[in-house]
């Protein structure tokens, strides 16, 4: 076991460099045997190796297994993972894609990283109407796959959390490294990720996002998955380059048709222009994916979600039968007016009710 640690050390160790991919990564093991072995060898014969400089072998040598032991150790205090390539947890679909990580961190339910994926992603700066697609397609996908976005604020945001707020599985792509919480908006998301679904980057724990993390992290979004499905986005926003990415990976691309006087829906409707198909229902993503829709009956209660506040579970299950008038629901719940508005407020964030004229609330997709 202690062999194997300082092998996984070294190969994380090496990872770090710049220019290291995981096709130079599996080059020098093949030439020399093992990680270990490599930053051992003479610098003249990694640097005879087809895409290796002599600057790289010098960087090379240079590694140290404890570099990556740091890296290691730091991962097993929160209970996460460094999972190479090799290892049969390693996401298999991007294994396909022509630049996959060296290494891949992974912090929750690792199972989530193997099932079928439709990526969701979208405006930061959003509409009403984007948020309520968002919520739609990924609520419906979450039943049958695994919703993937990349953290953001906006709608990556909504489409994570109406994924677990319907009882699915979600996956998170970084643009830093692990214990850093970007933006800090998403702290409460960031722990339900890592509580119910399974969050990943390719950057070391306590690595902050900079400008060019967050082109190769929409790599990863649309790498994961068969199908991504763009919700909003301006021309050149990062969705459109996550969509780019996915065609240039050989995967599928959807997106949902907006108002032609939106700016946030014209990237969206370019892409259907040239070509991509319109997301019109959880089915049109679940289609692409070889899925069927699991149906959920007319009269079956939307289950409550887990992490709920004590009075956010009371003000959910007294709107499952009707929507009800804030003041009915502050004497329902036994609670102050301000404190029913809070949690209403809170539940409304995160999709789970809505608010009708008049200040009358019901469940969300009643």
């Amino acid at each position: 076991m202690g062999e194997d640690r300082h092998e996984v050390a070294t190969l994380v160790a090496l990872a770090q460099l710049p220019g290291i991919g995981a096709a130079r990564l599996r080059t020098l093991v093949a030439a020399f045997g093992s990680a270990a072995a490599a930053v051992q060898a003479p610098a003249g014969a990694i640097a005879a190796l087809p895409g290796f400089s002599r600057a790289a072998a010098s960087a090379i040598r240079r590694c140290h297994h404890s570099q990556g032991e740091r890296i290691l150790e730091a991962l097993d205090r929160i209970g996460a993972r460094a999972l190479l390539p090799e290892e049969p947890e390693f996401p298999p679909l991007l294994l396909e894609i022509p630049e996959p990580p060296a290494v891949l961190y992974a912090w929750g339910d690792l199972s989530q990283l193997r099932g079928p994926a439709a990526a969701i992603v979208g405006s930061r700066d959003h509409s009403a109407y984007g948020a309520d697609a968002a919520r739609l397609l990924a609520a419906g996908v979450a039943r049958a796959a695994v919703v993937v976005s990349g953290m953001a604020r906006g709608l990556d945001a909504v489409a994570h959390a109406a994924a677990l707020d319907a009882g699915g599985r979600s996956v998170g792509v970084l643009g830093n490294g692990f214990g850093v919480v970007y933006p800090a908006a998403n702290r409460d998301l960031y722990q339900r990720m890592v509580a119910r679904g399974c969050l990943v980057t390719e950057l070391p724990p306590g690595e902050r996002p900079h400008a060019g993390a967050f082109p190769r992290r929409n790599r990863i979004i649309s790498g994961l998955c068969g199908v991504t499905v763009v919700v909003e986005a301006a021309l050149g926003s990062g969705a459109v380059i996550t969509a780019d990415c996915a065609l240039d990976q050989g995967r599928t691309v959807l997106a949902v048709p907006g108002p032609i006087t939106s700016a946030t829906s014209v990237g969206t409707n370019r892409l259907i222009q040239q070509g991509a198909k319109p997301a019109l229902s959880p089915a049109d993503i679940l289609e692409e994916l070889g899925l069927t829709e699991v149906p959920t009956s007319a009269g079956e209660p939307q289950p409550s979600p887990a992490d709920l506040s004590d009075l956010e579970r009371t003000l959910f299950e007294t709107l499952r039968a009707q929507p009800i008038h804030v003041d009915a629901l502050a004497a329902a719940a036994r609670a102050e007016t301000g404190a029913v508005l809070t949690a209403l407020t809170q539940l409304e964030l995160r999709g789970i009710v809505r608010q009708r004229p008049g200040m009358i609330f019901q469940i969300a997709n009643c």
